[in-house]
């Protein structure tokens, strides 16, 4: 067992949200170990654990973390950000990879009812359906069918291979959720909840009432709370949680006011995109020359160094080759000097400005918080050096450009294409669309590798980095794995006990 440090019982601290961030972090600098006993709180940043049919669209992190415990899709991610079995005990591919059977195992809702497999088809045929609004549907247009083989076995039928289905499938919206009762069937059972906490536990008996099943507390019961990150981090400082989930840049920049261990803070290898899109193509922005111009003009190590100094910036689009047929086009601005870059965006904005007298201003969608300040200050700075003057908005207000965050679900580098495609020309759009109609693997490795060259000749998107995912760990959970995917499933978090 590991022994701690004693810490002050939960309500001596003040938990206010009018508390200013600095004055809890005097408060709980002394208490910064945990014992490995009781049950594991989680703080997960990002909206509440309001569940909802991933139908009606996005959720937060909060509710996907809540989703992913509750109500476990036909396949899983584990620790590793592998696959692993869900509700499907096993599964076959077939006919060359058109095909993939899922035998299910004997689960139950939370109800106690058994689930069928009729009702599975049916959740996932309500997602892939319209008016789904299911972030995941556009990327599950192969799928042709889903149906009933027999009470146990299902079968999942494509019109074209897609080899990282199952990558989709364990993702909480592809989660088998009940909207009438609301729940799943697990791995995790709630016990209790509110809008921002929940007590989880695995093998719950749904003949007990709520009272019984919470007094027992076994030591391996997940208490999970949503709440913004400064509340999250003052909570693991104090010794009163045992993870922080789901930081972003946006509140990286709280922990330099934390005084917790470089052993407790970890990130995650996390795969997607970290760049600005085009958002509105018009004026100084119509002209590709010019959106190339300014993507090469930005300085990415000032951006990355502004929030960590050993963030890694990028160029290119594609992270790798993936499944193109091509290696990853990189820009043609690339290799020049940084000097050169900027003299060649000023001269453009230069002669633009000749042609157009008024001022010329670009706003740029950030996210709140500290990390969007400093974003904006080391995007600024680049974009006046060439005389452009920046205007900050909001992530959600119209926008010249906005900043893509995003962590890729699965390993194609068609989601790259169709993400940073936001908007972009009609070439790019036309091979992603190609791409993703494809017959087969092999001319869908080339329409890829055409929409990669078609994209980066429209300058739509101008990368910085990869996603920048951090967590915050104790010591106790010894199977928690930084992962590509950036997920860490509550019920992955401790190994089992020798």
């Amino acid at each position: 067992m590991m022994i701690g440090i004693r810490c002050a019982p939960r309500g001596s601290l003040p938990w206010r949200r009018t508390a200013s961030f600095a004055a809890l972090l005097l408060i709980t600098t002394a208490c910064d170990r945990w014992r490995d006993a009781g049950e594991v709180v989680v703080s997960a940043i990002g909206g509440d654990l309001t569940l909802r049919d991933p139908a009606r669209g996005p959720q937060g992190f909060a509710a996907r973390v809540m989703m992913d415990a509750s109500a476990q899709g036909l396949v899983r991610f584990d620790a590793a950000g592998q696959i692993e079995p869900g509700i499907a005990e096993r599964w076959t591919v077939i006919d060359d990879g058109m095909s993939y059977i899922f035998r299910l195992r004997d689960a139950e809702w939370a109800d106690g009812q058994p689930v069928t497999a009729t009702q599975v088809v049916a959740v996932l045929k309500r997602q892939l359906a319209q008016p789904s609004r299911n972030p995941l549907r556009p990327f599950l247009s192969a799928i042709d069918e889903i149906v009933e083989m027999t009470p146990e076995v299902i079968e999942v039928r494509l019109n074209r291979p897609r080899p990282d289905l199952l990558k989709l499938f364990a993702q909480p919206e592809l989660a088998i959720f009940r909207t009438r009762p609301p729940g799943g069937s697990g791995p995790l059972r709630i016990v209790s909840r509110t809008r921002s906490g929940a007590l989880l536990r695995h093998g719950v008996d749904p003949t007990r009432s709520p009272d019984e099943i919470e007094a027992d507390a076994p030591d391996d019961d997940v208490r999970l709370i949503a709440e913004r990150a400064a509340m999250a981090i003052v909570r693991f400082a104090a010794g009163k949680s045992d993870l922080v989930a789901g930081g972003t840049v946006a509140d990286w920049p709280l922990l330099a006011q934390a005084r917790i261990a470089p052993a407790n803070r970890r990130i995650d290898p996390a795969a997607g995109l970290f760049g600005l899109v085009v958002a509105n193509r018009q004026g100084f922005l119509a002209d590709p020359t010019n959106r190339a111009a300014l993507a090469a003009a930005i300085d990415r190590g000032a951006v990355t160094g502004a929030i960590l100094p050993d963030w890694s910036s990028v160029t290119q689009l594609l992270p790798e080759q993936l499944d193109s047929a091509a290696p990853p086009t990189i820009p043609a601005w690339a290799p020049a000097a940084s000097s050169a870059r900027v003299q060649a965006a000023r001269d453009m904005v230069a002669s633009w400005r000749a042609a157009h007298p008024e001022p010329l201003a670009l706003r740029i969608a950030l996210p709140a918080g500290p990390g969007g300040t400093l974003l904006y200050a080391a995007i600024g700075r680049s974009l006046i050096a060439i005389g452009i003057r920046p205007l900050r908005v909001a992530p959600d207000a119209q926008a010249d450009l906005r900043l893509i965050d995003a962590v890729a679900p699965y390993d194609s580098a068609r989601w790259y294409l169709a993400t940073a495609c936001a908007p972009c020309g009609e070439a790019a759009s036309a091979a992603i669309e190609a791409a993703r109609a494809a017959p087969d693997g092999a001319s869908r490795a080339q329409w890829i590798a055409e929409a990669d060259v078609a994209l980066d000749a429209d300058a739509a998107y101008i990368p910085l980095a990869r996603p920048l995912r951090w967590s915050l760990v104790a010591g106790r959970l010894t199977a928690w794995q930084g992962n590509p995917r950036a997920w860490h499933p509550l019920n992955h978090l401790r190994n089992a006990p020798n």
